[in-house]
Order: structure tokens, then sequence, then C-alpha cells
């Protein structure tokens, strides 16, 4: 049997982790989860208050509760000395030596509203550096996967970020976080700006794991949202990277594991899009 498609029970852990061994608890754990996702997908999406001060349109569901339970379960059975960070509960520390980054439902407006564009991101870092990146859309049966330094996979066909040099030739993706003020109207300055390079088009689709997803397959030249948290880009930063893209804040920095900016391009379009996606966000932090 295809050991990428087996399913039996983590016994002993190696006394050395393989990042292929860590990939596949990565996806069994998907796998796991994406049994009370789809449940509810298909039968009745519950959806529960977020924290207060939110808005009444950052949602979550029961199916995010049981899902990142799910999850958290087989990472610590798995490997009980590692910490894990979780967008619901899971709380680990970034800076531990074996960390484990998940979001068990990201695109939950997606979700809640019967859109079939959502992912269960699971990223395990080791010493602050993305080493195993899976993002698993169920609905659709897509999986994206990367090992640091092995390439990033789609369906099992190797990914690479598309060739184009110009703004002139590509789409770009954005993402709005749930600041409705000055932060969502600096993103719009900047689509309105990147409109003025005769880009092909913006792309809103409200899941970031499978925007960067898209970098990393060719389809965006570029993706850039003003806030993120790390559960939303930690899987697919190395999914980027490891099909020779580029990953950076909206300043051009390294994204710290924390709410961050983030932009990620196909690399040679990361300096024009910069020039105008980081001019905006200069703007925002400034007032």
């Amino acid at each position: 049997m295809d050991r990428m498609n087996r399913d039996n029970p983590v016994g002993n852990q190696p006394m050395e982790l393989t990042s292929e061994d860590l990939l596949q608890t990565a996806r069994r754990a998907a796998v796991r989860a994406a049994k009370p996702i789809m449940r509810s997908f298909r039968e009745g999406i519950e959806v529960l208050a977020k924290a207060e001060g939110q808005g009444t349109y950052n949602l979550v569901t029961t199916a995010d509760h049981a899902a990142e339970a799910v999850i958290v379960e087989y990472l610590r059975d798995a490997y009980p000395a590692h910490e894990i960070l979780g967008e619901e509960s899971a709380s680990g520390a970034i800076d531990a030596e074996h960390l484990w980054i998940v979001d068990p439902i990201d695109g939950t407006n997606n979700f809640a509203h019967g859109l079939p564009h959502f992912a269960i991101s699971i990223a395990y870092w080791q010493q602050g550096q993305p080493t195993v990146g899976v993002v698993y859309n169920p609905a659709r049966e897509d999986w994206y996967c990367a090992i640091r330094g092995s390439g990033a996979f789609h369906n099992q066909r190797r990914m690479q970020v598309g060739p184009q040099r110009r703004l002139s030739e590509v789409l770009i993706g954005t993402g709005f976080y749930y600041d409705r003020g000055a932060m969502m109207r600096a993103t719009l300055d900047a689509i309105a700006e990147l409109f003025g390079h005769q880009i092909h088009g913006i792309r809103r689709f409200g899941t970031a794991s499978l925007d960067l997803c898209q970098v990393a397959a060719g389809q965006f030249g570029a993706y850039f949202e003003y806030q993120l948290n790390p559960w939303d880009f930690a899987a697919g930063q190395l999914i980027v990277q490891e099909a020779g893209g580029q990953v950076t804040n909206c300043l051009g920095l390294p994204p710290v594991l924390g709410p961050t900016s983030l932009l990620a391009s196909n690399g040679v379009l990361h300096r024009d899009v910069l020039a105008v996606v980081g001019e905006h966000y200069r703007r925002l932090i400034s007032r």
C-alpha cells in the first residue's frame, strides 16, 4: 500500500524524527479532522459567537472546535513532547523547538456559508524554521504538501511558481483582516494602484492558506494581506518557498511567527509588488 495513503495509528515515535514521518503525521491528522468538518458541511453547520469585539463577521463553528480537538489529540499522541499552537484553543509557545501550528478550518466564513473553498492547515516548525507544511481542502480532495528542501506538491504533482516577469501578466490575490477601518481602506488603495499597473485582476477568496498555494501553483503572481496570524500562513509559507517563490512581510522583511503582514510572490515580481503594497502598509502603520 502507498505509504502516503496509509492510516495506521502512530506507535512509539522514533529516536530521530524524519521529515517524511512528520509529513505523514500531518496528513493523517488532517484526514481525521476532515470527518467532522465534512459531516457538518453536509448535514448542517452550527455557527458560534467569536471573541467579543471581533464583529459578527468573524465566525467560528462547532466544526472548528471539533476538528482542532481531533488534530491536537492526534499530534499529542504522536509527539507528546512537541508544542501545538492552534487558532481555537491550543496555545503552544511560538519559540518552542518543536512546534505544530494548526488551523482546523481556514476560511471559516466560506465554510459557514456553504462555499467549498476552505482548508485544514497543519505545519511543523523546528527551531523557528518551517519544516513541513500541509494544506488540505477536504471538499475538493485537494492536497498541498511541502518538506523543507524537497519541493512542494499538489496532489503529488510538483508545483512551481509562475514565470511571469511583469505585473501586466498576472492575477494578484489579497485578503482583508477583520478590521473594516483603516486597514481595509489601505488594502483597497493598494488594489487600486495595482490596477494602474495593468494587472489581469484581483482575487479575494477568503482562505489565506489556499491563496498561498495558488501562488505556489503559478495561478497568482503574488498575494498580500496586511494582517495574518501564524496558523493562516505557517504551512502555506513553506509551500510557496519550496515551489520557488518568495515570502516576506509587507516591509520586505522575514515574517515573524506571530500577527504579521505578508507578501508572497513568484520572486521575480516581489520587488514590484512590494513597492506598491509596502508603501500603503507603511502609511497604515504610521497612523
